[in-house]
């Protein structure tokens, strides 16, 4: 895998030079992460100003914040990036790691509902163009207008739910696509996502799964939306499928989540309107000679980034250290791998990029989880070393 890797200029926003960058590097010399920022071509420490990315955030104007904590050089954006890689890292120099730290890694599913309708749809006809078209069209009348139109938690979409249930179609997935309230999981713990040029996991006794390209909102403990990063919320198809009581399982294993390469901090050039409107694509490459691309456009989202942000977070729920929100995706690949109308499947040593002109490109390679490298640095290594380091 000589060139799996992108080029560094493949890697950052279209825009680069006018986004507000932040991240965590590894600093081999301090055994430990450092908060850092991009300024050029140089990465540059936060550290002492702020020991974590989470208290950046925190700030009244984190990207203000960053540009005035900017401190020593720690190396050259392009050499960094570069040594990022898993499979030609030098131990001894640093490299980029998931861009946030301390903050609860949460994830909203189904929340693309006309995607979901769409499937229920395809389900009840069987392939049968002619049905599935009869079918939308009924669905259309008995809401009064275009599918995409539906809002969750509405009349309309209340409607939608007893004819879903009069033609025996409900489901508890239609439950949290079309009504009131969300569906919001926990999908990693604090310090235990992947960043760009690592391994991501897949249970070896996982035969159906998928990647899922997704933006996720960096979040304070206020609940204010401070930046955004891309996301691989890896799911195990196969498992989530049996039961969903299973979802745990199916979504939080180790290497499961992949997060990056930065966060872009929101600015005057850069907010939730641009996340609104923001295209997230997919590309797997397979050592068989496999492709899949896909996309994912946030402007067919059925919730808003904000609502789901209210819903994570407020008087019912509080998260002291921010959060980190994945908004979900309208990916579901079909395209057959193996045999036909077997649908799609990882294989060991896919590699998976996932892009946004407005927040770069980030790569990972699959492999069991088992097989990957444990998660070993947890909150009480982190405290121990910015202790060490004077930085507590």
């Amino acid at each position: 895998m000589t060139d799996w890797f992108p080029a560094l200029a493949d890697a950052l926003p279209a825009d680069a030079g006018d986004a507000l960058l932040i991240g965590r590097i590894w600093q081999p010399e301090v055994g430990g992460p450092t908060p850092v920022v991009v300024e050029g071509d140089s990465i540059r420490s936060l550290a002492p100003a702020f020991a974590t990315v989470s208290a950046l955030a925190e700030e009244a104007d984190p990207a203000a914040a960053a540009r005035d904590a900017a401190g020593e050089v720690l190396g050259s954006l392009e050499e960094i990036y570069a040594n990022t890689a898993f499979d030609r890292r030098d131990a001894a120099s640093p490299w980029l790691l998931a861009p946030h730290d301390l903050q609860a890694v949460k994830a909203a599913g189904v929340t693309f509902a006309v995607s979901m309708i769409e499937r229920v749809i395809e389900e009840r006809a069987r392939g049968d163009l002619e049905a599935a078209a009869a079918l939308r069209a009924v669905i259309a009348d008995r809401i009064g207008g275009d599918l995409r139109g539906i809002v969750p938690g509405s009349e309309r979409a209340a409607e939608l739910k007893r004819f879903f249930m009069d033609e025996g179609l409900w489901s508890q997935y239609l439950e949290v696509g079309i009504g009131p309230d969300a569906e919001i999981f926990t999908k990693a713990l604090p310090l235990s996502s992947r960043g760009t040029g690592e391994q991501i996991g897949v249970l070896a006794r996982s035969t159906w799964n998928n990647p899922e390209p997704e933006v996720a909102l960096v979040v304070s403990s206020t609940g204010v939306a401070v930046g955004a990063t891309l996301a691989n919320d890896v799911n195990l198809r196969d498992i989530e499928g049996r039961s969903a009581l299973l979802l745990p399982k199916a979504k939080d294993n180790n290497a499961s989540c992949a997060t990056g390469p930065f966060i872009r901090l929101f600015d005057d050039g850069f907010g939730i309107d641009e996340v609104r409107a923001m295209e997230v694509s997919v590309e797997v490459q397979g050592a068989d000679g496999f492709a899949l691309r896909a996309a994912s456009d946030m402007r067919q989202i059925s919730r808003d980034p904000l609502d789901l942000v209210a819903q994570l977070i407020g008087p019912h729920h509080q998260y002291p250290d921010g959060a980190v929100l994945m908004l979900g995706t309208l990916f579901a690949p079909i395209d057959d791998r193996d045999a036909p109308g077997k649908g799609f499947t990882h294989r060991l040593d896919d590699i998976v990029a996932i892009r946004s002109r407005a927040l770069g490109t980030l790569s990972n390679v699959v492999r069991h989880s088992e097989e990957c490298e444990p998660w070993t640095f947890g909150v009480t290594a982190l405290m121990t070393n910015l202790a060490a380091r004077g930085l507590l």
